[in-house]
């Protein structure tokens, strides 16, 4: 075999792995694809002051989803990809566009600049869905109670499951109680208003900032009615105060939290410098993850859930001692991938940035 077939051999190898097959269709046209799901988005709505609401028609890769599950979304921005998980909000047995509200949060990198510059026609990364938040049961074999439970931005996968059990002709008493905080911050309003018309359906609004009051056990008021089982998805507090009731009740609650854990070392404790070696940066660790101490160096890696659910965020730590946030656990190893919205350093830290 001479020198220029196998040559022509290994480009044409190359050329033909999926990955580079991609690379190449994306010039001609960023929604034909080999392997990868893309979505091109067909509708954009902007109903309340923090919301984005759009439909996006995935390639034919995209192989379908549970209600309350979540799938990786990502666009380019500055020249960087990044990737967050938003659940879908329409029905599981639609088919065809997924439907997704992001509310744009004061530090949202992502969600701010969906909430800015996103339009028709933009094509959106995505993945398969993913995630155990789902209803219980399989359709037609639903329990015959249940209580959703959602607080801002978490009526998204919980109005899947609503619309989802609306299309199985679900019979049985399903009750809403969404936590938001006042009615123009309700991007749903008008439709949960029409579902609540149906007789098994009831919805009921509780406005956090009424009052001046806190999110807490106190705005759940005299709830009697837990359901065979409850699903909640919502801000820490919320949920928080949901699984006392639940504990205490002894009935079943299935949860989803869309916020990271807030971690921070205790106030004198967080020591050492975290080197990010690709970027030649090195700060002062703050005790914080090494993904938001990136962010705040400058730095975007990619990253997803920000809660060690996806393994979107993962690299190298090159030395060093990292903690887990979620677990406590400890990993001086060199040389080993870590999930870096997860892991706090502890002392000097080098990580392949």
């Amino acid at each position: 075999m001479s020198r220029f077939t196998r040559f022509a051999g290994s480009v044409i190898e190359a050329v033909l792995t999926p990955h580079a097959v991609d690379r190449y269709l994306e010039l001609v046209d960023p929604m034909v694809t080999w392997t990868e799901i893309r979505g091109r988005v067909t509708a954009v709505s902007r109903r309340t002051d923090r919301t984005v609401t759009f439909t996006v028609a995935p390639t034919r890769q995209f192989e379908g989803f549970q209600a309350g599950q979540f799938i990786q979304v990502s666009t380019v921005i500055d020249g960087v990809r990044q990737t967050r998980c938003f659940s879908p909000a329409g029905s599981q047995h639609e088919g065809g566009e997924l439907e997704f509200t992001v509310t744009a949060d004061a530090d949202g990198h992502v969600s701010k600049h969906l909430r800015e510059h996103l339009a028709v026609g933009d094509v959106l990364g995505l993945t398969p869905a993913a995630g155990a938040f789902t209803l219980p049961g399989e359709p037609g074999d639903r329990p015959g109670r249940i209580r959703l439970i959602s607080g801002g931005s978490g009526i998204t996968p919980v109005l899947s499951m609503l619309r989802t059990l609306v299309d199985e002709k679900h019979d049985g008493a399903v009750d809403l109680l969404h936590f938001c905080r006042d009615s123009a911050d309700n991007p749903y309003r008008a439709e949960l208003d029409r579902l609540a018309r149906f007789a098994n359906i009831s919805v009921t609004y509780v406005y956090t900032r009424a009052g001046g009051r806190h999110l807490g056990a106190e705005h759940f008021g005299q709830l009697e009615d837990f359901g065979d089982v409850g699903l909640a998805c919502g801000p820490a507090a919320l949920l928080d105060a949901a699984k006392q009731l639940y504990s205490d009740a002894g009935v079943e609650l299935r949860v989803e939290e869309f916020t990271p854990p807030v971690v921070a070392a205790p106030s004198g404790e967080a020591t050492g410098t975290l080197r990010f070696t690709e970027a030649g940066t090195v700060v002062d660790n703050d005790g914080r993850s090494i993904l938001d101490q990136a962010e705040s160096s400058g730095l975007f890696p990619e990253s997803g859930c920000r809660m060690g659910i996806c393994f979107s965020c993962t690299a190298v730590k090159k030395s060093g001692c990292t903690s887990n946030i979620l677990t406590g656990e400890t990993n001086d190893e060199p040389d080993q991938h870590i999930q870096l919205c997860v892991s706090a350093p502890v002392g000097d830290v080098e990580i392949a940035l």
